[in-house]
């Protein structure tokens, strides 16, 4: 499982990005009495006992933006709520209960994460009784200030008990792989799933989706269950003219984000348009592990070698290299099986967790072979690194000064683990921490010392 999503919510001015900041350890979030200033979303890893987190900041709820920019700040706000492990309801000890927090709190009872209820600005223990008035909303009441730095260690413990289990703590079992097939319009992509109907040892039974857009196919094959999701064909955001395009487009993103695999479908006639680099772009913000599929291979096959149309695809996404590449003739079924296979196999590699010892050995010798670029006169350290999550694989390095170490660099290193550990064809988060001065310099950076010194 990915790393835990903390999500603070709440109406304007009742210090979310002061809340956020606090717990964060450092001023990320801007913070002004003029509501509105958060819009989009930000986050920031951080450890709650002896797990990572994200903590997310979010934008007031019931704003009206003075850009018109409301909407798209609303949308932020439910991304956010709708990939919560916690929800951290922020309300203000100061002013009470108001209508607005009334309206927060009618929205969230829908959300399937747990709530707690910050009451923020409890400045002094006779605001206590204040911070009480809010359990007519029926969650859990931590009263805090982040302003006076009260009742951190608390809420921190209450975080930390609402968490779901992490992948230790349970027996994980097989889950149902879900696979979003997403593209432009005319790519195949139905004619794909209705392959899948058909297919030799498949049970298929059909289930709508929410709108008429979008419909789950669910099948075995080989005695595996799996779930397809067929979207809606995308089209260029400006050429979205209607409600039911509109939706379109968002159910599309949806799928995307439910998926344990996307297959990117293009058109082998066609080349590549502006639609197909959005949705890649999409794919790669939401770290979903990806098959780049071109359908229709038996109109092109006698006019272009493969090798030739995997060219183009690498040029064109220069960024995503490690995406596995199938050609397909969806309307007969030619190479079906040997892509579903294939997307077997990259979901296990999201799901694999790497040993302590063995991320690090990978560690040291890509420094050892390649040491971090000089900064400022001075070689960056890095101590030593651990997976915090799977799905994506997620890895945090401890470094004494993170920003020191250029993008570049940490290119160079998400190649290492590609080629090196168990996940080669899946995006990988890499996460930059400071480790405190008063830690003991590892084995990692006193071999990179020694070098230096040679």
């Amino acid at each position: 499982m990915g790393v835990p999503n903390v999500v603070i919510v709440g109406r304007p001015n009742v210090g979310k990005s002061s809340l956020f900041n606090w717990l964060a350890g450092r001023r990320l979030a801007i913070v002004d009495p003029t509501a509105g200033v958060t819009r989009d979303r930000v986050s920031h890893l951080i450890e709650v006992e002896d797990r990572f987190v994200e903590l997310v900041d979010t934008g007031g709820i019931g704003i009206q933006d003075t850009d018109d920019l409301t909407e798209h700040i609303e949308e932020q706000i439910q991304l956010a709520i709708d990939s919560a492990a916690v929800i951290l309801f922020v309300v203000d000890t100061r002013t009470g209960p108001v209508v607005l927090d009334k309206q927060v709190a009618k929205r969230l009872r829908s959300a399937t994460a747990p709530i707690l209820c910050v009451a923020n600005k409890t400045d002094t223990n006779e605001l206590i009784s204040n911070a009480d008035e809010f359990h007519r909303f029926g969650f859990p009441v931590l009263p805090v200030s982040a302003e006076q730095k009260r009742g951190r260690e608390d809420l921190l413990d209450a975080i930390h008990r609402q968490l779901p289990p992490s992948p230790g703590d349970e027996e994980i079992s097989e889950p149902e792989m879900k696979v979003a097939i997403v593209g432009r319009r005319n790519t195949g992509k139905s004619t794909f799933v209705n392959t899948l109907a058909k297919a030799e040892r498949m049970i298929v039974s059909e289930v709508p989706g929410t709108t008429r857009d979008s419909v789950d196919v669910r099948f075995e094959l080989d005695g595996k269950s799996f779930l397809a999701i067929d979207t809606p064909g995308m089209r260029r955001r400006q050429s979205v003219a209607s409600n039911v395009d509109f939706y379109g487009v968002h159910r599309a993103e949806r799928s995307i984000r439910r998926a344990d695999v996307v297959f990117l479908f293009f058109d082998a006639t066609e080349t590549i348009s502006k639609v197909d680099k959005q949705l890649a772009d999409y794919i790669a913000q939401q770290f979903k592990p990806c098959v780049f599929v071109v359908n229709k291979w038996d109109l092109q096959a006698d006019q272009m070698p493969t090798q030739q149309w995997a060219d183009y695809l690498r040029d064109t996404f220069r960024t995503m290299g490690h995406v596995p590449i199938a050609f397909i003739t969806g309307k007969t079924g030619k190479n079906v099986k040997a892509l579903l296979n294939h997307a077997q196999h990259i979901f296990k590699q999201a799901r694999t967790r790497v040993p302590t010892a063995q991320l690090n050995k990978v560690v040291r010798a890509a420094l050892e072979h390649n040491p971090p670029p000089l900064h400022q006169n001075r070689r960056p350290k890095i101590y030593y690194a651990t997976q915090a999550a799977t799905e994506p694989p997620t890895i945090v390095l401890f470094s004494n000064d993170p920003k020191s170490l250029s993008r570049p660099y940490q290119r160079y290193l998400l190649g290492v683990f590609r080629d090196e550990l168990l996940f080669p064809e899946v995006p990988i988060k890499l996460y930059l921490r400071t480790r405190q001065s008063t830690d003991q310099t590892d084995e990692i950076d006193a071999k990179l010392a020694k070098k230096d010194e040679g």
